[in-house]
């Protein structure tokens, strides 16, 4: 559906440029302009060229499509060349119809040599784009897969064209940043991440004693969970003194995909073997002084 929308506004667009053409042709606003041989064997010509383009865009795009690469460097390079070819398709396509159209291409890009500088200077932010995005590609920061985070923005990157960046979270929201401003980046896909959660207990509790049975309860965790934990959950100590609690700092290593996964069970096997240890987690507390 999308491709044939996208058809539909080339052609519309076309048939608009026609139309303007005429129009100012008849209105005698571009006689200095060379005008086009509309021949039959022109006009076959170009249908022929654009129609061997679009199939040669189909097939680069039907055989890249059918790689399954693992690595996301790889999968990286697929979706830069079927954007590099859909764009070098559009240009060649312009360029040859042009010429069967008995257009000299070579005066009309030199007679918009100034007008080509002033639109550089517009499109400066463009320019910047495509060539910070060369550059994240040559360095490798980040490849399609990969976790990143920008801007206080973490998901995964999606995709990657010689403009953009798209980032789509956990979510499933979507964030297009230009190359540009892909500045600051943290990528953790490379590393194992920790899970890190808070438990808060009484301060009633004998904490020398439940000291002494964490490490078979972390251990159980561990065994009950082996897919997502690396390793047994470990445990820091006490985090802070709360108004009603103290709280205990537990960490696992965990794949960085799962982070907030591996948080959320640990938070769940921790309230439930820390009742199963007589430690239940406390409600906010006031205490009163009356004189």
């Amino acid at each position: 559906m999308k491709k044939k929308s996208s058809l539909l506004r080339v052609v519309i667009l076309l048939i608009l440029g026609a139309l303007i053409y005429i129009g100012a042709r008849a209105a005698g606003i571009i006689d200095g302009l060379p005008k086009f041989e509309w021949s039959l064997e022109n006009i076959v010509r170009g249908a022929l060229i654009l129609i061997a383009l679009l199939v040669f865009e189909g097939l680069v795009s039907f055989l890249l499509g059918a790689i399954r690469p693992k690595r996301h460097r790889t999968r990286t390079m697929v979706a830069l060349l079927k954007n590099i070819t859909r764009y070098a398709v559009i240009l060649i396509a312009i360029c040859v119809v042009l010429t069967m159209l008995n257009v000299d291409i070579v005066t009309i890009l030199s007679g918009l040599g100034i007008v080509a500088l002033i639109v550089g200077f517009g499109a400066e932010s463009l320019i910047a784009d495509v060539v910070t995005g060369m550059f994240i590609l040559i360095d490798n920061q980040y490849n399609i897969g990969d976790i990143i985070e920008i801007n206080g923005f973490r998901g995964t990157v999606t995709d990657i064209s010689v403009r953009t960046t798209v980032i789509t979270d956990l979510g499933g929201n979507v964030k297009i940043v230009n190359n540009s401003d892909m500045k600051n980046i943290l990528n953790r896909s490379d590393n194992a991440s920790k899970a890190v959660t808070e438990f808060p207990i009484p301060y009633e509790t004998d904490l020398e004693a439940l000291e002494r049975e964490l490490p078979a309860l972390l251990l159980q965790i561990r065994s009950a969970h082996p897919d997502l934990m690396k390793s047994a959950p470990e445990y820091l100590g006490i985090d802070q003194f709360g108004d009603s609690a103290v709280v205990l700092k537990f960490v696992v290593e965990v794949a960085e995909p799962d982070i907030y996964t591996g948080a959320r069970v640990l938070n769940h096997d921790l309230f439930v073997g820390m009742r199963k240890l007589g430690v239940e987690v406390p409600f906010p507390q006031i205490d009163v002084h009356q004189k």
